[in-house]
């Protein structure tokens, strides 16, 4: 059978085998409309391999998208390629799993993740951007032009660009706990700067889990709404400087529960409204009344492709020339979460997928003049 995931407009047509509904099984499966009879695997993509283009960006979030408009504006001819359950994710990345978006320019009323997504990808195609809806595995960053595999087809025919723009942004850790599928955007976030001023939240009793700067900086965020915030620290002290510390643990509205650790997420059904937690000192286990469980425990870029290629960070982001997309290697630029552990937000990616093309439409201008 045919999955069709008609929410994201995903415009290939792809059918599967049991070896990779292990890997359907690990995403947030709610996101597909029509999931039926995954039977057997057959990528059907009308694009040849082989090509070559001036510029492929790798990644379909606001960074990508943003970058192919401008790109493809520019009469470049962009190709992107935006994934097929990269990372876990549809294409679209991480704003697909999320459902209102209030704080992006031009929605007064707010617009459903998936939806915006939908209308970005609508937008760079409509000036000529080629989007491919498979998954890039493997790169040669080592001469030009680029090399480029795609999933599945590693030891065939490759693809080949003079320039790259990298993308793939970055996943938020998450603790995989019961419950927590049934109610992920259904009262637990990552992101409590992109969700913590939904209505389900205001005026609600609200924890966080972490005990680093992002922990703090978050539940201080929430404090703006909640009516109070739990900071759930599984030790007995806080990995927050000192002045974060000092902020949190002064804050009258927030309360840190120390050595804990949640352990099941509960709710109506519909939403979240009970959190279990235990002590890693004597294993008592209580209940949390609480409506919105925000993680604040890191992410994860999407670096693994270009390891020992590109020169990544401690953490794994990808480092850029201060002030500017350039990589460590010429002609290959990077955009978004996947180089921005600080911001992490919609329109700071779309921001950096501009500044990306502008650079490398710059950049093939110099080295490849017509």
């Amino acid at each position: 059978m045919i999955l069709r995931s008609t929410t994201f407009g995903i415009r290939s047509n792809f059918l599967f085998n049991s070896n990779k509904f292990k890997i359907l099984s690990n995403i947030n499966i709610h996101t597909f409309q029509r999931i039926s009879n995954l039977k057997r695997i057959t990528f059907q993509t009308i694009q040849k391999k082989d090509m070559h283009a001036k510029v492929i960006i790798i990644g379909s979030g606001p960074a990508g998208h943003t970058a192919a408009l401008y790109l493809s504006r520019a009469t470049l001819k962009p190709v992107l390629f935006e994934g097929f359950l990269a990372n876990g994710f549809a294409p679209g990345g991480q704003l697909t799993t999320t459902t209102d978006v209030e704080n992006y320019p031009g929605f007064p009323e707010g617009i459903m993740g998936p939806v915006m997504m939908e209308k970005f990808r609508e937008q760079s195609s409509r000036f000529g951007t080629e989007i491919i809806t498979e998954t890039i595995s493997k790169v040669d960053l080592s001469s030009k032009p680029f090399k480029l595999w795609r999933d599945g087809a590693e030891e065939q025919a490759f693809d080949t660009a003079d320039s790259l723009i990298i993308a793939t942004g970055a996943a938020a850790k998450r603790l995989h706990l019961p419950g927590e599928d049934i109610y992920w955007q259904k009262g637990i976030s990552a992101c409590a700067v992109c969700d913590g001023a939904v209505p389900i939240f205001r005026n609600k009793p609200l924890a966080v889990i972490g005990g680093g700067d992002s922990a703090a900086e978050e539940a201080l965020f929430l404090t703006k709404y909640g009516s109070h915030v739990y900071v759930i620290v599984r030790r007995d002290k806080l990995r927050a400087s000192k002045v974060m510390a000092n902020r949190l643990l002064s804050n009258p509205k927030v309360t840190v529960i120390w050595n804990t650790i949640p352990i099941e997420c509960k709710g109506d059904g519909k939403l979240l409204n009970l959190l279990i937690t235990k002590d890693t000192k004597t294993g008592e286990e209580k209940e949390l009344s609480i409506n919105g469980l925000f993680y604040a425990i890191g992410h994860v870029p999407a670096t693994e492709l270009v390891k020992n290629q590109l020169e990544l960070d401690t953490d794994g982001y990808i480092m850029t020339k201060p002030d500017t997309t350039y990589t460590s290697v010429e002609g290959v630029f990077a955009a978004g979460d996947v180089k921005d552990k600080k911001y992490r937000q919609a329109i700071t990616s779309a921001g950096s997928g501009c500044m990306a093309a502008l650079e490398c439409e710059r950049w093939l201008s110099e080295h490849f003049p017509e």
